[in-house]
């Protein structure tokens, strides 16, 4: 599905934002950018703006109408920063999204954003299907058209199932057993006494409390061999000093 999902940028006026646009979209595995009559383009700005992203500059298609920019398209979905007076489906990014990852596959789906400064017209609406609202601060609801793709097109990724993060590189260590996690609480509460935190009248309701703490956490064997390294550390000083006071 996220192969049919195009792009379309409307009459932008700053080159750099088509750039910082296709870099939006190739960060959330989208390829297809239109364009359509971008007040400069190609141009340097763009390029520098995309940051790697050139390959999708180099694809950009540029077009002179909304309408050629749509060809083919059966779902067009409108972005807009400022209430409309139109009959039509108004959503969040992430309900927008969810609606169009349930479309078949063999789909033609547009994302259609428009002017830097005046948005799209209600005219160029009228091509739109629905349209989807970014909530932002009302003191402050500007936002750049290359943030704007980058959200949308990152709820679009998650909505699509793809929102798996990679696994870091470092094998995890299993976590602690049950059993370690008792001698950590056993050694915890003897050195606790040691040092006279612990009251050893009524120890109970502060070892519940760091139980729930370490449960919570789950450290796994390594981090529970460094904390019964430092207990240990403690108990081996209060030996030390115990022994020089002799």
């Amino acid at each position: 599905m996220m192969n049919n999902v195009r792009v379309v940028l409307v009459e932008t006026s700053h080159a750099g934002n088509i750039g910082a646009a296709a870099r939006a979209m190739k960060t959330m595995g989208l390829s297809r950018l239109v364009l359509v009559s971008p007040r400069q383009f190609p141009a340097a700005e763009a390029t520098a703006m995309a940051a790697g992203a050139d390959d999708l500059l180099a694809g950009a298609e540029c077009v002179e109408s909304l309408g050629q920019a749509l060809a083919g398209c059966s779902l067009v979905v409108g972005s807009s920063a400022r209430p409309r007076r139109l009959r039509m489906p108004v959503m969040t990014p992430r309900a927008m999204m969810r609606e169009v990852s349930a479309q078949p596959d063999s789909e033609e789906i547009a994302l259609v954003f428009g002017r830097e400064r005046s948005g799209l017209t209600n005219d160029e609406l009228g091509f739109c299907h629905l349209l989807a609202e970014i909530p932002a601060d009302p003191d402050y609801s500007s936002l750049n058209v290359a943030s704007a793709v980058q959200i949308m097109t990152y709820e679009l990724r998650l909505a699509a199932g793809e929102d798996q993060v990679r696994a870091d590189r470092v094998p995890m260590a299993p976590l602690a057993t049950s059993q370690e996690m008792q001698h950590f609480y056993t050694h915890l509460e003897e050195v606790l006494v040691q040092t006279g935190f612990l009251d050893q009248g009524n120890p109970r309701h502060l070892m519940r409390r760091l139980h729930r703490l370490f449960n919570r956490v789950r450290p796994d064997k390594n981090e529970i061999n460094i904390l019964r390294g430092i207990l240990a550390s403690v108990q081996t000083w209060r030996s030390e000093v115990g022994k020089g006071r002799e």
